[in-house]
């Protein structure tokens, strides 16, 4: 599956092409460049409003700029310059896309989003073809399998009406390392292991109205002011009976709800699909991100966790640092107290990559790999905190006193924006330094704890 870009790469790749600063860029938009800086290493994630603000400004700066930034964003979040504002849908001739676009419409779980990205995966797999029905069976491991990353791997909320976890939480999935590393790119793996389950209560309890809810602006004259229970029966009836003159997305199997098993869909509009697949992923993608941000409103890098991503970032800076300053001091593992070989080190995210989504320096220390490996995902224990900082103290003023100036400050901005100290002469002040990390990380702890992650993780 193809995951949403990342604006903050994006930008950065535009801002080093043509050498416009952050500071230029916060300027044109009338923020504090630390939140520029956020964007540009990935940790926050700008809104749809703001991605369109960060067009207009980088449009002032340099045009070609801002062209190039559309095309780099969105060539992976897969929207074009005009729809990054006003979200439309491209035209056609043979289907009614204004009313495609109202399928999200008063939202208030992830079904629709999971349901309709199910049928867009679905289609592409099988080449759009026109003629088999999906079952809801398929459309429903479908989406167990989209939501399985961002629910329990990254512990993203899906609200407080949405079923979908409780849902995955039932089921015994088999978990394998290709899924945990992220090497299970088709979730094909995860599918098989969903499908082997016994998804009957499953399928009845989340189809039983997103099927048919769905595709209700279709036919919104029609189902207006009817009792919720004859909403269902009369969309199945419209959708079957009106199917070559309201050409709705899709119609049924059957005519009567409780022998449904099966949407087949029109052939336009799977040649509209298949024709604008790209744009219209991305659109339903973007709708979805907007939805999860919300009910995760304190969460790091949500957009980095909503799609299975393809591949872990590199560590190779992070390396080569930890690995500079083991070269001019003995350092022991915070965990182990095992002295450090640094041709044999082992990048620890203190706290953990699941719930930070992100490879920045100021979270992330040397440790060997067994400690590394038993640490996993869990949440350390307070007792390692001061430890920690001291390490992380250490490591700045080592390599403060032994690479150049240009290189440590290089190094240190995601300390000085995330840690939100007043600049980078004060994290060698470890009062000052421990100070802003108890700031920045108890927060973090506590939201992490809530959201699942195992917290007061000891090494034994």
């Amino acid at each position: 599956m193809e995951i949403m870009g990342k604006a903050g790469q994006a930008l950065r790749q535009v801002l080093e092409s043509y050498s416009i600063s952050q500071s230029q860029l916060a300027t044109g938009l009338g923020v504090d460049r630390p939140i520029v800086f956020r964007w540009y290493h990935e940790k926050i994630d700008p809104t749809a409003e703001t991605v369109a603000d960060i067009v207009k400004a980088l449009n002032k700066i340099n045009q070609s700029a801002a062209n190039d930034f559309i095309q780099v964003f969105l060539g992976d979040l897969i929207l074009f310059k005009n729809q990054i504002i006003s979200r439309d849908l491209p035209l056609s001739d043979k289907v009614d896309v204004t009313v495609l676009s109202q399928i999200f419409n008063n939202i208030t779980n992830s079904y629709k989003y999971l349901y309709f990205l199910s049928i867009l995966d679905i289609l592409k797999r099988r080449n759009f073809d026109t003629l088999s029905p999906i079952s809801f069976r398929e459309i429903i491991v479908e989406m167990l399998a989209t939501a399985w990353y961002p629910h329990n791997y990254f512990k993203l909320s899906f609200g407080k009406q949405d079923q979908i976890a409780n849902k995955l939480d039932a089921l015994d999935i088999e978990i394998t390392e290709p899924i945990l590393k992220f090497k299970d790119t088709d979730k094909k793996l995860l599918r098989v292991s969903i499908n082997n389950q016994n998804l009957d209560d499953i399928v009845i309890s989340i189809n039983g109205y997103v099927s048919y809810r769905l595709i209700r602006p279709f036919f919104s004259q029609e189902t207006r002011g009817l009792k919720d229970y004859d909403v269902n029966p009369t969309i199945i009836s419209l959708a079957n009976n009106q199917f070559d003159t309201k050409k709705p997305l899709y119609y049924f199997n059957a005519e009567d709800q409780k022998n449904c098993n099966a949407i087949i869909l029109h052939p336009d509009w799977i040649q509209y699909l298949e024709e604008n697949y790209a744009i219209v992923r991305g659109w339903a993608s973007w709708e979805w991100l907007n939805y999860m941000q919300q009910r995760n409103p304190s969460t790091p890098n949500v957009v980095n966790k909503l799609f299975m991503p393809q591949e872990r970032d590199s560590l190779t800076e992070q390396k080569k640092y930890w690995k500079t300053v083991l070269e001019y001091q003995d350092i022991e593992c915070i965990y182990s107290k095992v002295l450090l070989n640094k041709n044999e080190i082992s990048l620890d995210h203190y706290l953990p990559w699941s719930f930070v989504a992100h490879n920045q320096l100021w979270n992330v220390i040397p440790t060997t790999k067994s400690v590394n490996s038993s640490k996993s995902n869990n949440l350390p224990s307070e007792e390692y905190f001061h430890a920690f900082v001291e390490l992380q103290h250490r490591g700045l003023t080592i390599a403060y006193q032994n690479i150049s100036k240009n290189q440590w400050l290089k190094y240190t901005e995601s300390f000085v924006s995330e840690l939100k100290v007043s600049q980078a002469d004060d994290l060698l002040n470890l009062e000052v330094l421990s100070k802003a990390y108890k700031t920045t990380t108890q927060p973090l702890i506590s939201l992490a704890t809530i959201q699942g992650f195992t917290p007061n993780w000891i090494y034994v």
